[in-house]
Formats: C-alpha cells, structure tokens, sequence
C-alpha cells in the first residue's frame, strides 16, 4: 500500500515538478503560478477549478506558467474538500446570515429538495467567504512559495534565469588577449 502510494506521488506530482523545474521559468512567475492555482483550487464549488484555473491561463498569458497553476490546482483538490465548511461559515459571519444545519436532517431535506433556497444561500456564503480569503491566500502562499522556488529552481534547472549570455572564463581571458 505505502509502494503504491509512493509511486503515486512521484507519477503524479514530484516528476511533473521536477519537469517544470528543469525547464527553467523564472521563481516569480512559479510563486505566483503555484499560489494563484492552490487559490484557485481552493474554490468552494467542487469540479469548477478547472474551469477557473483555464480562465485565468488565457486572461494572464504569459504573466502565469500554466503547468505550475494546473500542478497546484492538483495538489489543492484535497484541501478543497476540508475548506468547504469554514468558508461556508466565514460567509455566513461575514453577512450575518443563518447558520446552515451540517446534520442528517439537513441533507434528507436536500436530497429530497425541501431545502433548496437553504442550499443556494449557503452556496452564496461559501462563496463570499472564499472571495473575501482568496487575495489574502494568494499573497500568503506567493510570500511563502517565492524563497523556496528561488532556491531550488537553480538547483534543477538546465536553462540559464536569465536572458543575458552566460560567459566562460576562457572567453573571457580570449576576449583581453584579442586586444
């Protein structure tokens, strides 16, 4: 079970880092990429992150490196699921609406339909509670995402950070001979 875990996580998340890694995209671009896909993997709508993370790809173009933000997307769909209630509950703190019941009661109700404007307002808070969170995720994780991808992007990449031709000492030592 531990090997087949494992082998999971390598297939499905270390090898695809490792690649973005290799390829040599700028540690801003990775921070705010990683931070803006966890955030918007976070969304309190399940199967919606997707469509979200397409959407941000296209509006910011190559401000954002699309790997990274459907990596992180990935990765946060667990997380996903547990942040459900507390942003349902921050909304509802937020507008000072009633508290939506999470007992069996409540959910026969939903599933037999006697509750739906409950539903839908409790939507509407989960929403307004990850709309109020969401900057302040974005700028937690790119504070906390940035020294890490400024130490291990030069650790894997194969491609030079910057734009500028690197020099080798000998060219250089050619270069004062030729004068």
């Amino acid at each position: 079970m531990a090997m087949a875990v494992t082998v999971w996580l390598n297939k499905k998340i270390v090898d695809p880092l490792l690649q973005i890694l290799r390829r040599g995209a700028e540690p801003k671009q990775l921070a705010f990429s990683a931070a803006l896909g966890f955030t918007l993997g976070v969304f309190p709508i399940c199967g919606v992150t997707v469509l979200l993370c397409g959407m941000a790809i296209a509006l910011l173009g190559s401000l954002s490196h699309s790997p990274t933000i459907m990596l992180a997307n990935f990765i946060a769909t667990p997380i996903e699921l547990s942040l459900v209630v507390p942003f349902l509950r921050f909304g509802e703190a937020l507008s000072g609406g009633p508290h939506f019941p999470l007992t069996s009661d409540a959910l026969k109700k939903v599933l037999t339909g006697q509750a739906s404007h409950q539903v839908l307002l409790s939507i509407a808070h989960a929403l307004l509670g990850w709309l109020v969170a969401a900057p302040i995720i974005l700028a937690v994780l790119y504070i906390l995402f940035l020294p890490i991808f400024k130490v291990i992007v030069p650790k894997f990449s194969s491609v030079p950070l910057s734009p500028r031709k690197q020099h080798s000492h000998s060219e250089v030592k050619l270069k004062v001979r030729d004068v």
